[in-house]
């Protein structure tokens, strides 16, 4: 039994919100509010893709929110908008996405090759993109024109928008990736053990650079996702994304010591931490508690999940 609760502690919480939820009110487990469940999980989702990555090395990106931001500006005012005349049409995706990559392996390298922890240059990354964003701010919130891009929130196949689609494949690409690439068993195996890689001759920095691209790639995509579904460009479309993301990958078992978890835990996590918020606001919780009963179970969570393995935690590098 307790091997179990170990393996499968995560989901076991899970389902046990949903049941406990489903109980006090008939509306938790109704199909509109499933989809509301899996719509708001979404972008979380994505975030925590490129967050599992990072933490499975013992690292950490606090730059989360700043990408988002960046991302989502520059494609407010690369498409067709309301301030601007510039209009690239649909290739503002990929220079969105670039921006992203480029963003992060810049935090991995300057935290590998300048010696600095990642926890601080990801903070100076998230206000230097925060900062990026507010200059290429115009006078007035851009709004989105381009339909294809707000489509993705807009339109909806058997009640999901294409956003939740999107989701769901890159959690098949990226699971995929941990499992059956170089790079993932990689990822895995530098938070074990980065020492002795090192001193068996793997480059663990080119790993490690590229986890950060990546990560920042699903910064960027988040916040072209957040524009699709806000219609409008806003420095402040990333705020609130950094703390639910690392909490669920946390919560779900992705350990900050590196070298536990993955990308299903990870998304339990989401799962988790959108249900617990969903079915608060369900049974009527007050607003002003709801986020101190969050965090409290959080901390139970994670300090129950991860008690056996006190001994084991690192300081993150």
């Amino acid at each position: 039994m307790s091997k179990l609760i170990k393996s499968q502690g995560p989901l076991l919480a899970l389902i046990g919100l949903v049941i406990l939820f489903s109980v006090f009110t008939d509306s938790f487990a109704s199909p509109s509010n499933l989809a509301a469940v899996l719509e708001a999980a979404a972008i979380p989702a994505i975030v925590a893709i490129g967050l599992t990555f990072i933490l499975m090395q013992a690292s950490i990106d606090l730059s989360v929110e700043g990408v988002a931001s960046l991302a989502n500006i520059v494609l407010s005012i690369t498409v067709a908008n309301s301030v601007t005349s510039t209009d690239i049409g649909l290739w503002a995706v990929p220079l969105v996405l670039c921006v992203g990559l480029v963003v992060g392996a810049t935090s991995g390298a300057v935290s590998i090759y300048v010696r600095m922890p990642s926890l601080i240059v990801t903070l100076g990354m998230w206000l230097t993109t925060v900062g990026l964003a507010a200059l290429l701010y115009p006078d007035r919130l851009p709004q989105i024109l381009e339909t294809r891009i707000t489509s993705l929130a807009i339109d909806k196949q058997w009640g999901l928008s294409w956003i939740v689609y999107l989701t769901f494949l890159l959690i098949i690409a990226a699971t995929l990736v941990e499992k059956h690439t170089r790079f993932g068993r990689m990822s895995r195996a530098i938070g074990e053990n980065e020492p002795v890689l090192r001193m068996s001759g793997i480059k663990v920095n080119h790993h490690k650079i590229a986890a950060f691209a990546l990560a920042g790639g699903c910064y960027a995509l988040a916040g072209i996702l957040l524009g699709a579904r806000i219609g409008v460009g806003n420095t402040q479309s990333g705020v609130g994304l950094l703390f639910p993301s690392i909490a669920a990958c946390v919560l779900g078992g992705t350990l900050l010591s590196g070298g536990r978890g993955g990308i299903r835990q990870s998304m339990i996590g989401v799962l988790i931490l959108v249900s617990l918020r969903n079915g608060l606001i369900q049974i009527g919780a007050d607003p002003l508690l709801q986020s101190a009963l969050e965090g409290a179970v959080i901390i139970v969570a994670v300090a129950g999940s991860t008690w056996h393995l006190r001994r084991k935690i690192r300081v993150i590098k």
